[in-house]
């Protein structure tokens, strides 16, 4: 059985003791009962994980000795979703919890033509992450940036591969048929799709169109299957 996973931003290596975060401490102490003695893994979100022993538990401030420590390497592939700002939070949050859980490396909330609400906790959402990282047992936190316009986002990327996923029926290449490279960046539009304007500038600058399959998914399933296949192509 794995030993129970925490986050913990600021821990460098190199240590002997910690001290845990009152949220972890509290977890640690009251939600999972651990004792003095009881083993966790901490990680940084950074790639470092650490085995500790607990020395004391309290609600607040549990110490722990470090026992262990590795370094995980990050993923080959880097990919990019960069995806609209949608409707329903709920949807958005649920996506967020997904492509981490697939191994995303970041996560470009987009403000496009189509964008229904602006709405962007990124405490809660940031949260959101943390949680699916650790559930799935990972040592990479994927970067979640603030929201930037459709036209800013495509300005400024400096990714090798560039694709925009649409419902228009221009010509479009299959996800899979695509060429293999090591960093992707995918654009995925609100509810409604992107605007002709926004799929036409994509494509001036570089963005390959293409398609997920034959069926039309809802945005964050759309993300969330644009990630997974990229992510085993």
């Amino acid at each position: 059985m794995s030993l129970p996973f925490f986050y913990e931003s600021e821990i460098p290596s190199g240590l002997s003791h910690f001290t845990l975060s009152e949220e972890s401490s509290k977890h640690c102490s009251q939600v999972l009962r651990m004792k003095s003695g009881d083993r966790i893994q901490l990680t940084n979100g950074k790639g470092n994980v650490f085995v500790a022993r607990i020395m004391n538990e309290d609600k607040k401030k549990t110490l722990v000795s470090i026992e262990e420590s590795r370094l995980v390497l990050p993923t080959s592939k880097k990919i990019s979703c960069c995806i609209s700002l949608l409707k329903n939070a709920n949807r958005f949050e649920w996506l967020l919890e997904k492509v981490t859980e697939i191994g995303v490396y970041e996560i470009q909330p987009l403000l496009c033509i189509r964008t229904e609400h602006a709405r962007f906790r990124k405490d809660r959402l940031q949260g959101i992450l943390i949680a699916a990282m650790l559930q799935s047992q990972q040592a990479w936190l994927p970067l979640l940036h603030e929201p930037v316009t459709f036209k800013t986002c495509i300005n400024q990327s400096t990714y090798q591969q560039k694709l925009i996923a649409h419902c228009d029926e221009k010509k479009k290449q299959l996800i899979k048929d695509l060429p293999i490279t090591s960093d992707r960046q995918i654009l995925i539009g609100p509810e409604g799709d992107f605007s002709p304007e926004e799929i036409s500038f994509a494509i001036e600058n570089g963005y390959a169109p293409i398609t997920l399959g034959e069926t039309r998914l809802r945005s964050e399933t759309a993300g969330i299957v644009a990630t997974a296949l990229l992510m085993n192509s």
